[in-house]
């Protein structure tokens, strides 16, 4: 399959890609919770300090959460909705 072709099967309405952005992010938020935590827990309190104290749990929530939130998992949902609306 061509590079075009690919793209223009997978190419959604500006809205549509706006909620699926949405609900990956989502989704992102809700697996990484654990570390979501211990980031919130390491700043509760701080203010300037946070950038150095908490630097190996943003480090860790930002790992998790760019599993979740990439350009590779935006086009599979993208594929998955296109899908969905040929079946209807």
């Amino acid at each position: 399959m061509g590079y075009v072709q690919e793209a223009r099967e997978n190419h959604v309405k500006k809205k549509v890609e706006e909620a699926l952005r949405s609900k990956m992010k989502q989704k992102a938020l809700k697996e990484c919770h654990e570390y979501t935590s211990k980031y919130a827990e390491c700043s509760l309190g701080r203010t300037i300090s946070v950038v150095w104290q908490c630097r190996k749990q943003a480090n860790e929530l930002n790992q998790c959460l760019h599993q979740y939130t990439n350009d590779s998992v935006l086009e599979e949902m993208k594929r998955q909705y296109m899908l969905q609306q040929e079946g209807k």
